[in-house]
């Protein structure tokens, strides 16, 4: 085999691909909770309802981090991006075409 064609060997460190997380909640999710948690502390002036709501939705976050990290990212994101064409689907007099 000559030089060009030998597969070049590079280390990649596990702290790349690890996600960030804070108490074991990807970090945007925890801030989310805790700002919400806030927000319903300054609304109500219930320290209980404030912490009630960081609990559940902090819940939520650790269930959806353990789950699948990126669902959440996949899910934001699909309502930005448009339907696409099918051809092969059958459309009804109430749908809409593109």
């Amino acid at each position: 085999m000559h030089d060009q064609n030998l597969p070049e060997h590079r280390p990649v460190y596990r702290s790349l691909h690890r996600p960030l997380t804070v108490c074991g909640v990807d970090r945007r999710l925890f801030f989310m909770a805790l700002l919400v948690g806030a927000a319903t502390f300054n609304l109500f002036y219930s320290f209980l309802a404030g912490c009630l709501l960081f609990a559940v939705l902090y819940g939520f976050a650790a269930w959806s981090t353990k789950y699948d990290p990126q669902m959440l990212q996949i899910l934001f994101r699909s309502g930005a991006s448009r339907p696409r064409y099918d051809a092969g689907r059958r459309h009804g007099a109430g749908d809409r075409t593109w």
